[in-house]
């Protein structure tokens, strides 16, 4: 153990190395095939391959095969316990020094909880993750969306599946994520990515050190087919994200420190999309 914490250090080192953890860390709990994560950060796929051995090897990143693919994935418990060294050896253990945010309750406060959902476009899935969320507990939470390059106008199938529903569309509109960051940005508690491609971008942390969570899910705009068959694929995007939701409604935000309310959020990430809460 002593042995394989510098050699992580080290291995976190490379700058191209520590760009590949980083961007697992921010796709985590997903397992995501290695040309995928090629072509986001434009790594030939023999550097790549190269990176990825060394990762695996120490204990930082698991690969697993799924048919005739390679899939990657942050293997958190060795995480863990890497930076949980790191804080009790050189902080030792003085989380008023060395941590930002506490690891206790969350604490409850006189105002709302504050919800972020996050996508590429904020004309779907991060439409319907506010809308879900504000119609089921809109009394304990305030629900914000937004895009990293918001379209100008809401998607049209996803309008109607809203409101066939019964939400309120008069109130939504496309807005981008700079309208959350700064002086005169609400503060957030939580922060969710609804598509791998948000997750993908290096963002800078937010302030606050809000809870966050990556449940990222296909693009429904990417449909093809017909008008029905579009249709269905907004379809079964709200119902996923319903699900997910919902878990997370029912979580006791009250009762939960940190480190639990992390694991619940990651596990949430998991669910597939026609399982329920």
């Amino acid at each position: 153990m002593e042995k394989a914490i510098p050699h992580q250090f080290a291995i976190l080192g490379h700058a191209r190395r520590l760009e590949v953890f980083r961007l697992l860390m921010r796709r985590y709990p997903d397992r995501i095939p290695a040309g995928e994560l090629g072509d986001i950060l434009g790594i030939k796929p023999s550097t790549l391959s190269s990176y990825l051995s060394a990762l695996c090897g120490a204990g930082l990143v698991v690969q697993e095969r799924a048919g005739t693919s390679l899939l990657y994935s942050i293997r958190m418990t060795s995480v863990q316990r890497l930076f949980g060294a790191l804080f009790a050896d050189c902080c030792r253990g003085r989380a008023d020094l060395c941590l930002p945010f506490s690891t206790g309750p969350v604490p409850m406060t006189d105002r709302k909880y504050s919800v972020l959902f996050i996508c590429t476009g904020n004309s779907a899935r991060s439409i319907f993750a506010e809308s879900i969320l504000r119609k089921l507990a809109g009394d304990r939470f305030e629900v914000h969306s937004a895009g990293t390059r918001p379209r100008s106008e809401l998607n049209p199938f996803a309008l109607k599946v809203l409101a066939d529903k019964r939400h309120d569309v008069g109130i939504l509109r496309a807005k981008n994520v700079s309208e959350f960051s700064g002086p005169d940005a609400p503060p957030l508690d939580f922060v969710f990515t609804v598509c791998n491609q948000a997750a993908n971008e290096d963002c800078p942390a937010w302030d606050g050190q809000p809870v966050s969570g990556h449940w990222g899910m296909p693009d429904p705009v990417k449909a093809e087919g017909t008008d029905a068959e579009k249709a269905l694929a907004f379809q079964q995007a709200y119902g996923a994200l319903k699900n997910r939701v919902e878990a997370f409604v029912a979580l006791p935000l009250e009762t939960l420190d940190r480190i639990s309310l992390q694991a619940a959020v990651d596990d949430i990430g998991r669910m597939s999309a026609g399982e329920s809460a």
